[in-house]
């Protein structure tokens, strides 16, 4: 079955607010746990919620490029050390219509890329050693444009709200579970119900992980549908997976707090996981073969 990159972006556009809208369904039946177990009513929980959510979105969105970029120690370049990766990052953004990113390199030989930057006048997008190495001009194309689809869709602030709504939970669901045991709700209390709000606390933690996972797969998609927008060439960067695929070295910053922002998460093992913060590599190019079948200019 042919799938056109306008139909793709548009499905995981529309999944990716989907997998959202969920998380705030979680966090307010946390919200209401709390409040059905302590007996103190929403009303605290609501606004120390709102709060932490707001102070840690905005703080995990502002200072993410700084974050990734120590986490993996990348190191920003100028033209006169790689022209020809300047070249290809400047086709593929003036393609997207953005600004001119950083260009990093990071001294890894396993193949891989990443892009950060709270947003397109701040993103900086970086290459291993590995990559550029093993890699030719049209494969190095499908790789920026699949990480400059990642600055031009926003991906760093939907997946700092994602990240940072999952941290939330756990705190909710860690608090209420913890006050559940020194409050009583009096004689009036449904001992179903409340069974039900420690059910809620203990899983929504989970829900949570889960969901964030989903965000993360769905933007990848998103990101090789869109890259192919960009490119016009589907087979440039299907290569360029293929050849990630084959290869078994893991960069060396493999930690759970960057592997989501690699083209190829350093983390996911070969038995796949619901936890996978990445779609299955043989997946992402089988919709990049049927791209090529279709051909981008019938989407």
């Amino acid at each position: 079955m042919s799938v056109s990159f306008r139909a793709q972006q548009t499905s995981n556009k529309r999944k990716t607010l989907g997998l959202l809208f969920t998380m705030f369904v979680v966090v307010t039946a946390a919200i209401w746990a709390v409040a059905y177990l302590t007996g103190y009513g929403a009303a605290w929980v609501v606004p120390v919620a709102v709060v932490i959510a707001l102070v840690s979105v905005w703080g995990s969105y502002w200072s993410s490029d700084k974050i990734v970029m120590k986490l993996t120690k990348a190191r920003v370049i100028d033209h006169d050390t790689a022209p020809q990766l300047f070249n290809v990052v400047d086709e593929v953004r003036i393609a997207a219509g953005l600004p001119m990113p950083q260009v990093a390199i990071v001294d890894d030989p396993a193949p891989n890329a990443f892009a950060t930057g709270r947003d397109p006048d701040h993103a900086v997008i970086a290459f291993t050693t590995g990559l550029l190495d093993i890699m030719d001009r049209e494969e190095l194309q499908g790789v920026a444009a699949h990480e400059m689809s990642h600055i031009g869709n926003r991906d760093t602030l939907v997946m700092a709200v994602a990240a940072t709504t999952a941290g939330l939970i756990a705190i909710i669901a860690d608090i209420g579970i913890r006050m559940s045991f020194f409050t009583r709700r009096g004689s009036d209390s449904n001992p179903i119900v409340a069974i039900v709000g420690i059910v809620v606390l203990l899983l929504a933690p989970l829900a949570a992980l889960l969901l964030r996972s989903a965000v993360s797969r769905k933007r990848e998609t998103l990101a090789d549908a869109t890259a192919v927008a960009l490119t016009r060439n589907p087979a440039g960067l299907r290569r360029a997976l293929e050849t990630l695929d084959g290869n078994s070295n893991v960069v060396k910053a493999h930690s759970s707090a960057v592997s989501q922002v690699w083209i190829e998460s350093p983390l996911d093992g070969k038995k796949r996981s619901l936890f996978d913060t990445h779609p299955p590599m043989a997946q992402r190019i089988a919709a990049l073969k049927a791209m090529e079948y279709t051909g981008p200019a019938s989407a």
